[in-house]
Protein backbone atom coordinates (compact mmCIF):
# COMPACT_ATOMS: atom_id res chain seq x y z
CA UNK A 1 0.00 0.00 0.00
CA UNK A 2 1.18 3.51 -0.81
CA UNK A 3 -0.15 6.82 0.50
CA UNK A 4 -1.62 9.15 -2.12
CA UNK A 5 -2.38 12.72 -1.10
CA UNK A 6 -5.29 14.20 -2.99
CA UNK A 7 -7.38 17.24 -3.84
CA UNK A 8 -10.47 16.31 -5.84
CA UNK A 9 -12.00 19.77 -6.28
CA UNK A 10 -9.98 22.33 -8.24
CA UNK A 11 -11.16 24.94 -10.76
CA UNK A 12 -9.28 26.19 -13.79
CA UNK A 13 -9.56 29.50 -15.62
CA UNK A 14 -12.53 28.03 -17.46
CA UNK A 15 -14.69 28.55 -14.38
CA UNK A 16 -15.96 32.15 -14.33
CA UNK A 17 -15.18 32.56 -10.64
CA UNK A 18 -11.62 31.23 -10.90
CA UNK A 19 -8.45 33.23 -11.46
CA UNK A 20 -6.99 33.35 -14.98
CA UNK A 21 -3.70 32.13 -13.49
CA UNK A 22 -5.38 28.79 -12.77
CA UNK A 23 -4.11 27.21 -15.97
CA UNK A 24 -3.67 23.43 -16.24
CA UNK A 25 0.12 23.70 -16.01
CA UNK A 26 0.03 26.15 -13.09
CA UNK A 27 -2.42 23.92 -11.23
CA UNK A 28 -0.26 20.84 -11.76
CA UNK A 29 2.85 22.78 -10.74
CA UNK A 30 1.27 24.12 -7.56
CA UNK A 31 -0.11 20.69 -6.69
CA UNK A 32 3.39 19.28 -7.06
CA UNK A 33 4.78 21.95 -4.75
CA UNK A 34 2.06 21.09 -2.22
CA UNK A 35 3.07 17.42 -2.28
CA UNK A 36 -0.17 16.16 -3.85
CA UNK A 37 -0.28 12.94 -5.87
CA UNK A 38 -3.86 12.85 -7.23
CA UNK A 39 -5.86 15.91 -8.26
CA UNK A 40 -9.17 16.42 -10.05
CA UNK A 41 -10.14 19.29 -12.31
CA UNK A 42 -13.78 20.17 -11.64
CA UNK A 43 -14.88 23.26 -13.52
CA UNK A 44 -18.46 24.47 -13.37
CA UNK A 45 -20.64 22.50 -15.82
CA UNK A 46 -17.73 21.82 -18.18
CA UNK A 47 -14.82 19.41 -18.72
CA UNK A 48 -13.28 21.29 -21.64
CA UNK A 49 -9.97 21.98 -19.87
CA UNK A 50 -9.55 18.37 -18.77
CA UNK A 51 -7.53 17.24 -21.85
CA UNK A 52 -4.78 19.87 -21.33
CA UNK A 53 -4.97 19.19 -17.59
CA UNK A 54 -4.10 15.54 -18.24
CA UNK A 55 -1.12 16.64 -20.32
CA UNK A 56 0.09 18.99 -17.60
CA UNK A 57 -0.26 16.43 -14.83
CA UNK A 58 1.74 13.90 -16.82
CA UNK A 59 4.63 16.37 -17.01
CA UNK A 60 4.59 16.81 -13.22
CA UNK A 61 4.13 13.14 -12.37
CA UNK A 62 0.66 13.71 -10.88
CA UNK A 63 -2.31 11.40 -11.42
CA UNK A 64 -5.15 13.43 -12.98
CA UNK A 65 -8.89 12.85 -12.59
CA UNK A 66 -11.34 14.41 -15.03
CA UNK A 67 -14.34 15.95 -13.36
CA UNK A 68 -17.04 18.58 -13.30
CA UNK A 69 -18.83 20.55 -10.60
CA UNK A 70 -22.39 20.17 -11.85
CA UNK A 71 -25.09 22.62 -10.80
CA UNK A 72 -28.38 20.76 -10.49
CA UNK A 73 -31.82 22.17 -11.24
CA UNK A 74 -32.15 22.88 -7.50
CA UNK A 75 -28.93 24.94 -7.60
CA UNK A 76 -26.99 22.28 -5.66
CA UNK A 77 -23.34 21.68 -6.52
CA UNK A 78 -22.46 18.04 -7.17
CA UNK A 79 -18.96 16.78 -7.97
CA UNK A 80 -18.88 14.35 -10.89
CA UNK A 81 -15.66 12.37 -11.39
CA UNK A 82 -14.74 10.03 -14.24
CA UNK A 83 -12.15 7.29 -14.39
CA UNK A 84 -11.64 7.79 -18.14
CA UNK A 85 -11.10 11.16 -19.84
CA UNK A 86 -13.16 10.08 -22.83
CA UNK A 87 -16.19 9.46 -20.63
CA UNK A 88 -15.79 12.87 -19.02
CA UNK A 89 -15.79 14.54 -22.43
CA UNK A 90 -18.91 12.62 -23.47
CA UNK A 91 -20.59 13.73 -20.24
CA UNK A 92 -19.50 17.30 -21.02
CA UNK A 93 -21.21 17.14 -24.42
CA UNK A 94 -24.43 15.85 -22.86
CA UNK A 95 -24.47 18.52 -20.13
CA UNK A 96 -23.85 21.15 -22.81
CA UNK A 97 -27.31 20.33 -24.16
CA UNK A 98 -28.89 20.63 -20.70
CA UNK A 99 -27.55 24.02 -19.68
CA UNK A 100 -29.49 27.26 -19.61
CA UNK A 101 -27.62 29.40 -22.13
CA UNK A 102 -27.11 32.90 -20.78
CA UNK A 103 -24.33 35.05 -22.19
CA UNK A 104 -21.42 35.43 -19.80
CA UNK A 105 -20.72 38.96 -18.59
CA UNK A 106 -16.95 39.09 -18.53
CA UNK A 107 -17.02 42.46 -16.77
CA UNK A 108 -18.90 40.86 -13.85
CA UNK A 109 -17.91 37.19 -13.77
CA UNK A 110 -14.57 37.13 -15.56
CA UNK A 111 -13.30 35.12 -18.50
CA UNK A 112 -14.06 31.46 -19.20
CA UNK A 113 -10.87 30.39 -20.97
CA UNK A 114 -10.29 27.14 -22.85
CA UNK A 115 -6.60 26.24 -23.15
CA UNK A 116 -4.33 23.73 -24.84
CA UNK A 117 -1.64 21.61 -23.24
CA UNK A 118 0.84 24.50 -23.32
CA UNK A 119 -1.60 26.92 -21.62
CA UNK A 120 -2.30 28.78 -24.87
CA UNK A 121 -5.81 30.19 -25.14
CA UNK A 122 -7.66 28.33 -27.90
CA UNK A 123 -11.19 29.46 -27.11
CA UNK A 124 -13.57 31.03 -24.63
CA UNK A 125 -16.89 29.72 -23.38
CA UNK A 126 -19.50 32.21 -24.52
CA UNK A 127 -22.27 31.25 -22.11
CA UNK A 128 -22.15 31.58 -18.33
CA UNK A 129 -21.13 28.25 -16.82
CA UNK A 130 -22.19 28.50 -13.18
CA UNK A 131 -25.96 28.65 -13.54
CA UNK A 132 -28.26 25.66 -13.04
CA UNK A 133 -28.74 22.83 -15.51
CA UNK A 134 -31.98 20.88 -15.85
CA UNK A 135 -30.48 17.83 -14.10
CA UNK A 136 -32.34 17.10 -10.87
CA UNK A 137 -30.65 15.96 -7.67
CA UNK A 138 -32.78 12.80 -7.79
CA UNK A 139 -31.49 11.80 -11.22
CA UNK A 140 -27.82 12.78 -10.97
CA UNK A 141 -26.37 9.48 -9.70
CA UNK A 142 -28.05 7.45 -12.44
CA UNK A 143 -27.08 9.97 -15.10
CA UNK A 144 -23.39 10.07 -14.10
CA UNK A 145 -23.23 6.28 -13.86
CA UNK A 146 -24.18 6.03 -17.55
CA UNK A 147 -20.73 7.53 -18.21
CA UNK A 148 -19.06 5.20 -15.67
CA UNK A 149 -18.58 8.10 -13.26
CA UNK A 150 -19.27 8.70 -9.61
CA UNK A 151 -20.78 11.77 -7.97
CA UNK A 152 -21.36 13.25 -4.55
CA UNK A 153 -22.52 16.58 -3.06
CA UNK A 154 -19.89 19.30 -2.91
CA UNK A 155 -19.03 21.42 0.16
CA UNK A 156 -22.02 20.31 2.24
CA UNK A 157 -20.76 22.53 5.06
CA UNK A 158 -21.24 25.75 3.10
CA UNK A 159 -24.30 27.92 2.61
CA UNK A 160 -23.80 28.67 -1.07
CA UNK A 161 -25.02 25.76 -3.23
CA UNK A 162 -24.58 23.15 -0.49
CA UNK A 163 -27.15 20.35 -0.46
CA UNK A 164 -28.01 20.86 3.22
CA UNK A 165 -28.43 24.63 2.93
CA UNK A 166 -30.66 24.22 -0.13
CA UNK A 167 -32.81 21.31 1.07
CA UNK A 168 -32.61 21.93 4.83
CA UNK A 169 -31.37 18.39 5.46
CA UNK A 170 -29.32 15.62 3.88
CA UNK A 171 -31.73 13.45 1.86
CA UNK A 172 -31.83 9.66 2.10
CA UNK A 173 -32.56 9.50 -1.64
CA UNK A 174 -30.51 9.55 -3.75
CA UNK A 175 -28.13 7.39 -1.77
CA UNK A 176 -24.79 9.18 -2.13
CA UNK A 177 -21.85 7.06 -0.96
CA UNK A 178 -19.59 10.08 -0.39
CA UNK A 179 -19.86 13.71 0.67
CA UNK A 180 -17.41 16.56 0.40
CA UNK A 181 -16.49 18.74 3.36
CA UNK A 182 -14.62 21.97 2.66
CA UNK A 183 -13.64 22.76 6.25
CA UNK A 184 -12.22 19.67 8.01
CA UNK A 185 -13.06 21.06 11.45
CA UNK A 186 -16.75 20.68 10.50
CA UNK A 187 -16.55 16.97 9.71
CA UNK A 188 -17.56 15.61 13.12
CA UNK A 189 -20.33 18.18 13.59
CA UNK A 190 -21.95 17.47 10.22
CA UNK A 191 -21.51 13.71 10.50
CA UNK A 192 -23.37 13.61 13.79
CA UNK A 193 -26.00 16.27 13.05
CA UNK A 194 -27.04 14.86 9.67
CA UNK A 195 -26.45 11.15 10.19
CA UNK A 196 -23.60 10.76 7.73
CA UNK A 197 -21.63 8.03 9.50
CA UNK A 198 -22.24 5.66 6.57
CA UNK A 199 -20.79 8.17 4.06
CA UNK A 200 -17.17 8.47 3.04
CA UNK A 201 -16.03 12.03 3.69
CA UNK A 202 -13.82 13.64 1.06
CA UNK A 203 -12.01 16.82 2.11
CA UNK A 204 -10.98 19.04 -0.79
CA UNK A 205 -10.07 22.67 -1.35
CA UNK A 206 -12.54 23.90 -3.99
CA UNK A 207 -9.58 25.96 -5.18
CA UNK A 208 -10.38 28.97 -7.36
CA UNK A 209 -6.91 30.48 -6.92
CA UNK A 210 -3.54 28.75 -6.95
CA UNK A 211 -3.02 29.77 -3.34
CA UNK A 212 -6.22 27.91 -2.37
CA UNK A 213 -4.61 24.56 -3.15
CA UNK A 214 -3.68 23.07 0.21
CA UNK A 215 -0.53 21.30 1.31
CA UNK A 216 -0.74 17.52 1.50
CA UNK A 217 -2.87 16.27 4.37
CA UNK A 218 -5.79 14.16 3.14
CA UNK A 219 -4.95 10.84 1.55
CA UNK A 220 -6.00 7.40 0.36
CA UNK A 221 -3.91 4.29 0.95
CA UNK A 222 -3.85 2.46 -2.39
CA UNK A 223 -2.36 -0.86 -3.46
CA UNK A 224 -0.41 0.33 -6.50
CA UNK A 225 1.54 -2.73 -7.63
CA UNK A 226 2.29 -3.12 -10.49
CA UNK A 227 2.27 0.66 -10.79
CA UNK A 228 0.58 2.70 -13.50
CA UNK A 229 -1.34 5.97 -13.27
CA UNK A 230 -4.38 4.33 -14.85
CA UNK A 231 -4.33 1.51 -12.31
CA UNK A 232 -4.05 3.90 -9.35
CA UNK A 233 -6.97 5.91 -10.74
CA UNK A 234 -8.96 2.67 -11.11
CA UNK A 235 -8.23 1.72 -7.48
CA UNK A 236 -9.25 5.23 -6.36
CA UNK A 237 -12.62 4.82 -8.04
CA UNK A 238 -13.08 1.45 -6.39
CA UNK A 239 -12.60 3.20 -3.04
CA UNK A 240 -15.04 5.99 -3.92
CA UNK A 241 -17.68 3.53 -5.10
Amino acid sequence: MSRYYYDLHIHSCLSPCADNDNTPNNIAGMASLCGLNIIALTDHNSCKNCPPFFEACQRYGIIPVAGMELTTAEDIHVLCLFEELENAMSFDSMIGRRRMLIKNRVDVFGNQLILDGQDNIIGEEEYFLSNATDVSIESVIKLVSVYDGICYPAHIDRQANGIISVLGTFPEIPNFKCVEINRPEKQEEYTQKYGLSDKQVIISSDAHYLTDIRDKKNYFDIDDEPYSAAMVRKKLFEILR
